[in-house]
């Protein structure tokens, strides 16, 4: 099954294959996409991926979670953004951006003025203590989304999806550890999923009924009084009336260790319990992200009916060909989960930095 094509939406996958959104820090200092991430997404499509999910772009100016994330933010970022697509396109690949908001998360150093949140609650990565957003700066932000998937539909993305994980400014409104207003916005919750539901609308109402929006929702907080699994799957419920065409599975806040190493097929898949009750929640197509390396768990897990696509990042960077290579009869990703992936400070972008790797 894994190399069976299948949809999303208007969207035609050639194989059930994801690249899951990785922040790569490839972009200059003002948010515009560089070369050396052209030249990623062409590896990866030549590598046979069905389709690439970009690293998480900012979607307002207050958004940015570290410098050298990308930016969707402004019109004058088009031609960087089309220089994207095109690279993708050109090698037959398909590509979505992935559109955010930081929230508490972003840094300091990233953004004019204070970090913004649903309430005054600092991260656990012990960042300062954020500025609760009040009525205007909500409708701003879900304003932003919008117009963020409008640009991202005409600089040629194939669709986008909604980051409403880990701890990001979705996943904090969506989380009672995070979101303790007493409005609209808070208290229950119903209401706590309200900002997801409305970014959700935003965006649908920018890019119409057939462009392919996809959401990545943290289906569990593992934090004390976070977002637990039959929360998350209430909000599941709502997904296709919200207008969204899949649902990755993901969990997990900033400063929580989720993702462990994988070095065993009994350690892949650490969120698929989430898939399951997923699935009795909806009949969306559903994504599964989390520790996938050997060829026969995603099998097993598309046979089951739990997901019906295979995401992950890790693996890509370091064998971005790795889509190839299992069609080809390899049966397990050479990744050994070691994360030193993402750039320590002064590198640039996220590269396999694992002294072995074969070349």
């Amino acid at each position: 099954m894994l190399f069976e094509p299948s949809s999303i939406g208007s969207l035609e996958l050639p194989n059930r294959l994801i690249r899951s959104a990785t922040a790569e820090r490839m972009s200059d200092l003002d948010g515009r996409p560089e070369e050396p991430l052209a030249e990623l997404y062409s590896e990866l499509a030549r590598g046979g991926i069905g389709l690439i999910i970009t690293g998480h772009a900012f979607v307002h100016e207050g958004g940015r979670c570290h410098l050298r994330m990308t930016g969707i933010h402004r019109d004058d970022l088009m031609p960087a953004l089309e220089m994207l697509t095109r690279a993708v396109h050109d090698e037959n690949g398909l590509v979505v951006m992935q559109l955010n908001h930081g929230g508490r998360e972003c840094a300091s150093e990233a953004i004019p003025g204070l970090p913004v949140a649903p309430s005054p609650v600092p991260s656990s990565k012990g960042k300062e203590r954020p500025q609760e957003l009040n009525e205007d700066g909500i409708k701003d932000i879900l304003g932003a989304f919008g117009d963020a998937a409008g640009r991202a539909q005409a600089a040629g993305f194939d669709g986008v999806q909604i980051h409403a994980a880990h701890g990001y400014l979705i996943s904090q409104f969506n989380s009672p550890a995070a979101n303790r207003r007493r409005d609209r916005w808070g208290s229950t919750p119903a209401r706590r999923m309200g900002f997801l539901e409305e970014a959700a609308v935003s965006v649908r109402d920018r890019v119409g009924d057939q462009y392919p929006v996809l959401i990545k929702l943290g289906m569990e907080d593992y934090v004390r009084d976070g977002l637990t699994l039959k929360e998350s799957v209430e909000i599941v419920r709502h997904l296709a009336d919200w207008g969204i065409d899949a649902l990755e599975i993901s969990g997990g806040m900033g400063g929580t260790s989720v993702r462990k190493d994988v070095l065993r097929v009994e350690d892949e898949a650490y969120f698929l319990d989430a898939a399951r009750q997923a699935r009795e929640a909806t009949d969306l197509p559903i994504i599964l992200v989390g520790g996938m390396r050997s060829k026969q768990v995603m099998e097993s897990i598309l046979e089951e009916g739990s997901a019906d696509f295979i995401s992950m990042s890790r693996p890509l960077i370091r064998q971005p060909d790795l889509a190839t290579r299992l069609r080809e009869g390899q049966e397990r990703s050479s990744c050994i989960s070691c994360n030193r992936c993402w750039p320590p400070p002064g590198e640039y972008g996220i590269a396999c930095r694992d002294p072995d790797r074969e070349k």
